[in-house]
């Protein structure tokens, strides 16, 4: 491990999974937050390195699994065509607040586990990077059939 990797906090992703498939992750939220900076879901995903699609996708599942509108949209609008709704801006305060409560709670494990972390580690793998290995390849997605 570098000198620098070393210094550098480690990153806790939280992703909040519902009983019935709901997913709230750090994708969505990301992208919630890049509609709220630059008003239109075509420059939020620009942004985030995103598809236009898949952030559609993404806005569109947000809207099914609450009971409110995380944005509204303005067809035809130049400029700001896209805003993150009151409740949008909750969803993303209330998963921030559990992401500090969640770091705040676990700092002692993390960081005892960085300090037995093996100098000389070299990943072979993206699966050893977090990325899962499928019959695709390693990094892909298998295809749903």
């Amino acid at each position: 491990m570098t000198e620098d990797a070393r210094h550098r906090d480690p990153r806790l992703f939280l992703r909040i999974d519902f009983p019935d498939g709901r997913k709230l992750g750090p994708g969505k939220i990301a992208l919630l937050e890049a509609i709220r900076d630059h008003g239109s879901i075509l420059s939020a995903a620009k942004a985030i390195g995103m598809s236009y699609r898949r952030a559609w996708l993404l806005i569109d599942e947000l809207d099914r699994m609450f009971e409110e509108k995380v944005i509204v949209t303005y067809p035809g609008r130049r400029g700001a065509g896209t805003e993150v709704t009151a409740f949008g801006a909750r969803v993303i305060a209330l998963y921030r607040a559990s992401e500090r409560q969640a770091a705040k709670a676990t700092r002692a494990a993390v960081d005892e586990l960085r300090a037995s972390l093996a100098a000389d580690f070299r990943p072979e793998s993206r699966e050893a990077e977090g990325e899962p290995e499928t019959a695709a390849g390693p990094g892909r997605q298998a295809k749903a059939g």
